[in-house]
């Protein structure tokens, strides 16, 4: 007849409290089981040999050394250490590591509470509405969010040099065209307009940017430019899209802009008809 083990009395109750010990670890770190990034190196977490943030899938070699997906094929497939295969056999435990690791949004300090898994953070930053703006004016350095930026002129005179328009109805912006930037604001909408142009041998570019992160949850607007010249002549430029900007650039635009031929131009001064829409949210 083949003996059960039995467990004597202190056996017993020592079992039964290491298995509480546990249970009560385990109930403390359950709202969050990620890893905290200060008990971390985080360059353990970067691809040794891009240096950029691992993402899934991360391949290593028979050796153990690591590459992310986009090295791999760069490499030939060949371990630049040991110069053996590599891109096929997933390292498991590191993608447990990096799905594991939570960080705070880069732009936390200007108020993001967004916590992200390690490696989507740059990509979550682009998208962010608390990507810091920079002031359109070339004599200031101040950046933000762009709700701050929109009430940074209200505290500075720069709101001597804009004028307000009203969403939806056309309105005139009138520009000398070596000053290459007009202000706008919006007085139903926080939205900060740069209207710009730009001075080229076949003519002058003239395009609109709005001064905001390109986050899904900010609102899109679409845009309309008519200009007339003396004779009456009249163009129309229609964009489906305003573009979304962290920075006035003042480089020639390679997309979204009118053209106008210098044989068209009234000398210096730009008149230009201009309607922002509000394009809708579903």
């Amino acid at each position: 007849m083949v003996g059960a083990w039995v467990p004597v009395s202190g056996e017993k109750d020592g079992a039964s409290s290491i298995l509480s010990q546990k249970r009560k670890r385990s109930s403390k770190s359950s709202p969050d089981k990620r890893l905290s990034p200060a008990l971390l190196d985080l360059n353990v977490l970067d691809c040794p040999i891009c240096f950029e943030a691992f993402t899934i899938p991360i391949f290593q070699c028979e050796n153990g050394h690591l590459a992310c997906s986009s090295c791999c094929p760069k490499m030939s497939n060949k371990c630049p250490t040991c110069a053996l295969p590599t891109g096929h056999i997933r390292c498991r435990a590191m993608e447990s590591v990096v799905e594991s690791v939570c960080v705070p949004c880069p732009n936390a300090k200007s108020g993001c509470t967004e916590n992200l898994s390690y490696g989507k953070q740059l990509t979550h930053e682009k998208e962010c509405d608390f990507s810091p703006c920079s002031c359109p004016e070339q004599d200031c350095d101040y950046t933000g969010p762009y709700k701050d930026l929109y009430r940074h002129y209200d505290s500075t005179a720069h709101h001597e040099r804009f004028n307000w328009f009203l969403c939806g109805q056309p309105f005139t912006a009138q520009m000398d065209i070596s000053d290459k930037i007009l202000i706008k604001r919006g007085c139903n909408l926080i939205i900060l307009i740069a209207v710009q142009c730009f001075r080229e041998p076949c003519g002058v570019y003239v395009t609109v940017s709005c001064i905001a992160p390109p986050s899904p949850k900010a609102r899109e607007f679409s845009y309309d430019i008519t200009y007339t010249t003396e004779d009456g002549y009249t163009m129309i430029y229609k964009s489906p899209a305003v573009k979304r900007i962290l920075k006035v650039s003042f480089e020639t635009p390679r997309d979204n802009f009118m053209l106008i031929p210098h044989n068209l131009l009234r000398g210096d001064l730009l008149k230009l008809e201009i309607c922002i829409n509000e394009l809708n949210q579903e």
